[in-house]
């Protein structure tokens, strides 16, 4: 008898413990650090371009994509914009532009619109 009644206590216990787990509440999302659109923050940005676009944006001569250094901001921002709509042709920039925010696009795109 005491034998089944431990082996029937650890039964409630396996079944009761599920609901336990189920009955937590989900951790919340991990909050992610917000924009640095400084201008030290855009530059940092700005420079994951440099492998395609060149260095501050200056592409090299004959290079196949465009130059982004002194091209004015708004252009910058509707390429981007049209890039992650996929209202332009891209191989990458569709997905780059995805990541990140118009704040992000629109302090890059200012970046490179002062470079010469």
């Amino acid at each position: 008898m005491r034998y089944r009644l431990a082996g029937l206590l650890s039964g409630l216990a396996f079944v009761a413990l599920p609901g336990a787990f189920a009955q937590q509440a989900a951790p919340p999302p991990p909050a992610f650090a917000p924009a640095n659109t400084t201008q030290e923050g855009a530059r940092a940005m700005a420079s994951t371009c440099a492998a395609c676009h060149g260095t501050h944006g200056k592409a090299a001569p004959g290079a196949a994509v465009a130059g982004l250094a002194g091209r004015p901001a708004g252009e910058t921002i509707q390429a981007m914009k049209d890039f992650r709509e996929g209202k332009r042709p891209a191989t990458l920039m569709h997905q780059i532009a995805k990541g990140f925010s118009e704040p992000e696009v629109a302090a890059m795109a200012e970046y490179f619109a002062r470079q010469q």
